[in-house]
């Protein structure tokens, strides 16, 4: 089954192919001619992912499915949240947000934070949601160079490491997206 993630984001895609494994095919928003920015324009994670998702599904027909993150953080009121990608500015760049969460979170002793992932899938005319969640904390400095995002900053409940130092499988077992697209998978299986 060939499935279009609304997406151009090569780590996301890299990260979902290598956990669906060759039981789906993934293509990216290039990969069917769509060079369009979608908006995401959405109060909340869910509204972003299902704008993308139906953004493919009316333009191009195509069974898709699209994600929207958000880091949430406790002492910050749930920010970033829906921000997450462009906290420190629409210039979106990874170290501007984490420098932006350290420095407001210098003289916090709270520093739990859970990332959420929604993916919305449009199949058969239908709409389907799914959910993954990780809980873990914000640590003081950056530490690792895998991974993307915040990744370097958060460090999941019950490890040592952030995701920014485990490999793509380790984080895909445990993490927010690996969480959504394994119920994601679950479900495409079910349906065939």
């Amino acid at each position: 089954m060939k499935l279009v993630f609304a997406s151009n984001n090569k780590n996301k895609i890299a990260e979902i192919q290598q956990q669906v494994g060759s039981q789906f095919e993934i293509v990216s928003l290039e990969d069917i001619g769509c060079f369009v920015d979608i908006p995401e324009t959405a109060e909340t994670i869910e509204g972003n992912a299902i704008l993308k998702a139906n953004y493919v599904t009316e333009n191009y027909g195509l069974p898709c499915f699209a994600d929207d993150t958000g880091l949430e953080i406790e002492a910050l009121n749930n920010e970033p949240g829906v921000y997450s990608a462009r906290y420190a500015g629409e210039q979106k760049n990874s170290e501007d947000n984490m420098n932006l969460v350290l420095q407001k979170l210098a003289d916090q002793t709270n520093r739990k934070a859970r990332f959420k992932t929604i993916i919305a899938l449009n199949i058969n005319d239908q709409q389907y949601l799914f959910e993954g969640v990780v809980k873990g904390e914000i640590i003081t400095e950056k530490s690792g160079n895998m991974g993307f995002g915040y990744d370097p900053i958060f460090q999941p409940e019950g490890y040592s490491t952030t995701f920014a130092q485990m490999t793509m499988e380790q984080k895909a077992v445990i993490s927010h997206r690996g969480i959504a697209v394994q119920k994601l998978i679950d479900f495409l299986s079910q349906i065939g």
